[in-house]
């Protein structure tokens, strides 16, 4: 599976909806759940400064949400895309805590569109949202199966993301699509290459693995604020990993 990004100007609940999908079964008995103090920051640094490939503006500051996140469902689709795309919605929703995120109804009160295509017509509609050269350029770098992007704000606030999915090529591409794009349109759009993350290409999961939710996390905490520098998120990165271990380790039921 081929995923692409770009950038431009309580309680425990148990992934079990997606258990009857084997190659996510298969990689939820494998993961890996425990990760040094290292091992997390050097993800989140990798993830959430820079951009696999970007239209415009600096990309070496924090980018994110200050705002709640509404997303709407766009496009024709089979009735259970929709509704396992709800599921996965609801399963981010939950495992971030400092998040306000949920779907709606109306594509007037959104400000992320996750629009469901064929893979046939995926091309074109690249296109129509970013133009006929934009596409080549996307098409030659990243050649991908699923997109999302976000425009952001003069203060690195996102203020908008589209989110592309195909819905023909399986359970398992469009679940691994759909948790990867959709994450990344909220802000950690860079490919990296460490081996626990779906934001490393060459990893395919098909869930919210914990490792990601580490990252997620940090990255929503009220005191990581968009436009930060690397400098300044070092210096609060220590007490709010403290506080992310707690709130992973609760809504994962791991042991303390």
């Amino acid at each position: 599976m081929i995923a692409a990004a770009i950038a431009w100007f309580g309680m425990w609940l148990p992934q079990a909806a997606f258990a009857e999908i084997p190659q996510i079964s298969a990689r939820q008995r494998a993961e890996k759940k425990s990760f040094t103090d290292a091992q997390i920051s050097d993800g989140f640094f990798k993830a959430a400064f820079g951009a696999e490939y970007h239209l415009a503006g600096r990309v070496d500051r924090i980018r994110k949400y200050e705002v709640p996140v509404r997303i709407f469902i766009d496009g024709t689709a089979p009735a259970n895309r929709v509704s396992q795309l709800g599921t996965i919605i609801g399963d981010i929703a939950r495992r971030i805590r400092h998040i306000d995120l949920a779907q709606v109804k109306n594509k007037a009160e959104a400000n992320v569109t996750a629009t469901l295509v064929r893979d046939r017509d995926l091309g074109s509609t690249i296109a129509r949202l970013y133009g006929a050269d934009k596409a080549r350029e996307i098409k030659s770098s990243l050649d991908p199966q699923c997109l999302s992007g976000f425009s952001k704000n003069e203060t690195f606030q996102i203020v908008r993301s589209e989110v592309l999915l195909t819905v023909d090529n399986g359970d398992f591409v469009f679940h691994d699509c759909a948790y990867e794009e959709l994450l990344q349109s909220l802000g950690p759009i860079n490919d990296t290459d460490v081996p626990w993350t779906m934001f490393n290409d060459e990893v395919s999961l098909g869930f919210f693995g914990i490792y990601d939710q580490y990252l997620m996390n940090i990255l929503y905490d009220p005191r990581i604020k968009a436009g930060m520098t690397i400098q300044q998120v070092k210096d609060v990165l220590p007490a709010v990993l403290k506080d992310v271990r707690e709130w992973i380790g609760k809504i994962n039921n791991l042991p303390q």
